[in-house]
């Protein structure tokens, strides 16, 4: 189905030996553009100033007049982990510097993303005199006009891509501004509303409003669990300055110091948060808040980041467990159907995929369906849009991409060619949604091909496994698997090692529903390496050798732990 190959990182040897005194971890942060070994200090002095954040200041000057008036600030928003981070990060901080504050965020079902007008008419009714949006607003035109008709103030901090037309709001702070001159364009929404309100906090300090009030100057490193949550779990890259916000939001989960809430979501899943890595916190905290996002309120998980005592965030995070195995059952129902759909269109052009999908079921969960674009686009290695059809009969879409296929700007393209084919389209380079008549499903599904195909050239997308190369028996240890998972923060643009060599495959057999446990041994000798391939059947082959690609990995059974090795891409090799 998927073109596949294998590439190793390229890196120079004396920079690798610069960054540090052992071998193996000198060439994997070389191979990933570490130039230096300051670079590696993830400290927070060395966080980003927001002098050159287009209007930080302005946001500032807004919300302390506000809040020195004693006038009501309303937060708008969004449903998914980025925005419910945003909004609590947010609520937090205003409450405890004596703002007037209270938080909506549109459910998705029925008013859809963003400050629509549809959203502001019922933001009305709380009357606010500030509507402060985090994570979205930047593309809301019509919702700021109709704010701003009704006399209301609009501040838009956000991090999508904006449209050429700006909102006519009051300020807006987005380091994706054409005009921002903020080093970083990779911060996600919590990322900027922390840098809003932490110097919000230092203007009302220096103002003397703090101590009129008798309050304490808020510490917000002690929000850093918030941001670590929301910038993983919206795969951002993960530049330096995202690596710093993630690891000291890591280190204080770790130390036990993070919001109950969060604590309250690693133990309902089963996880200790005293070795908390970015993988836990998304794919145990990010899908948990997000879940509840998908299938009813995303106000649910924004209690458990504000609950203020374990008792209470446990109690929250156990409803949005259930939530995320309900949607675990629902997603595993859609994918299925959804790769029927793929496997038709292969019988129909002789095995052949097109270069782009898309699919489409009427009665398909409209929350669920960016998670089955996301397992669709994994295993085909193609965008993919899925559709369900919404409440008012519209279709919803939602699009993944891959590396090479900027899925904002062929959606641009597409309206270019076609004006009147969407109703509504935003996000940004890997993840989009769409909004057109059910009618124009197939016009849509032949657009987004042929904008794909002409982007590709023609050229079928192949998946590539980047690789930091091989590892002899001698680094192949439990010290270096667990060294792996502590060594940096890892995630988008910057990857947890992935290695790879000639093994035979010494046994299989199968585990679980269609996993395999391996032992493996290189070609050229040494001992017997446990390993696990997920989701594929594999059957041993006397004298065959295969290429494989695997991850390092700490095996914890029973109180023991042990080394194993996780594959992820296997051909046989001659």
């Amino acid at each position: 189905m998927t073109i596949e190959s294998v590439r190793r990182r390229v890196y120079d040897e004396k920079l690798a030996a610069s960054l540090h005194p052992q071998p193996l971890i000198g060439r994997i942060l070389a191979g990933r553009g570490v130039l230096d070994a300051e670079e590696l200090e993830l400290n927070l002095a060395k966080l980003l100033q927001p002098a050159t954040m287009k209007d930080h200041d302005g946001a500032i000057d807004l919300l302390s007049e506000i809040i020195v008036a004693g006038k009501r600030i309303l937060i708008v928003g969004d449903y998914d982990a980025d925005g419910a981070t945003s909004t609590a990060l947010s609520c937090h901080v205003l409450r405890s510097v004596g703002a007037n504050v209270s938080y909506l965020v549109p459910n998705r079902f029925e008013y859809g993303y963003g400050l629509s007008p549809a959203i502001v008419a019922v933001a009305l009714q709380k009357k606010p005199h500030l509507i402060l949006t985090v994570d979205n607003g930047v593309a809301s035109n019509s919702g700021v006009e109709a704010a701003k008709e009704a006399g209301v103030s609009v501040l838009v901090t956000d991090h999508h891509l904006p449209p050429e037309q700006l909102p006519g709001a009051d300020v807006i702070v987005n380091p994706n501004r054409v005009d921002c001159e903020f080093p970083s364009k990779n911060l996600c929404g919590v990322g900027v509303t922390f840098y809003v309100m932490a110097g919000l906090c230092r203007r009302l300090q220096k103002d003397g409003w703090l101590e009129s009030k008798g309050l304490s100057m808020p510490r917000m490193a002690d929000y850093l669990d918030l941001v670590a949550v929301g910038t993983v779990a919206d795969v951002v890259p993960l530049d330096r300055n995202n690596r710093i916000l993630v690891e000291q939001g890591l280190r204080r989960i770790r130390a036990g110091r993070a919001r109950p809430g969060i604590l309250a979501l690693f133990d309902v899943a089963s996880r200790d948060h005293q070795r908390a890595t970015s993988g836990d916190l998304g794919f145990v905290v990010g899908p948990r808040l997000n879940a509840a996002g998908r299938l009813d309120d995303i106000s649910i998980g924004i209690e458990c980041l504000l609950a203020e005592d374990k008792q209470t965030a446990l109690l929250i995070a156990r409803e949005l467990d259930q939530f995320n195995r309900k949607r675990r059952q629902i997603e595993s129902g859609m994918r299925s159907e959804g790769f029927e759909q793929v496997e038709a269109l292969m019988a129909e052009q002789s095995g052949q995929l097109p270069c782009a999908l898309s699919v489409y079921k009427p009665e398909w969960h409209e929350g669920v369906i960016g998670i089955v674009a996301g397992r669709i686009k994994e295993k085909c290695h193609r965008p993919v849009f899925a559709f369900a059809k919404s409440a008012d009969g519209s279709l919803k879409g939602s699009g993944r991409s891959i590396e090479g296929v900027h899925i904002r700007d062929v959606l641009v393209a597409m309206v270019a060619t076609e004006p009147g084919l969407l109703s509504k389209f935003g996000g940004h380079a890997m993840a989009a949604g769409v909004s057109l008549a059910e009618a124009d499903f197939p016009k849509f599904k032949k657009g987004f091909e042929a904008q794909v195909t002409r982007l590709l050239e023609g050229v079928t997308p192949a998946r590539e496994w980047l690789t930091d190369g091989p590892l002899n028996d001698s680094e192949m240890t439990l010290q270096n698997a667990a060294m792996m998972k502590f060594l940096q923060p890892w995630g988008q643009t910057f990857s947890a090692p992935l290695f790879d060599d000639i093994f035979e495959i010494k046994s299989a057999e199968e585990v679980g529903k269609g996993h395999s446990r391996l032992v493996l041994r290189h070609v050229n000798g040494g001992r017997d390496l446990p390993a696990v391939a997920f989701n594929r059947r594999i059957h041993a082959t006397d004298d065959q050798q295969w290429r494989i690609v695997f991850r390092l990995d700490v095996n914890h059974f029973r109180d023991r732990e042990s080394l194993q090795l996780i594959v992820e891409y296997l051909e046989p090799v001659g």
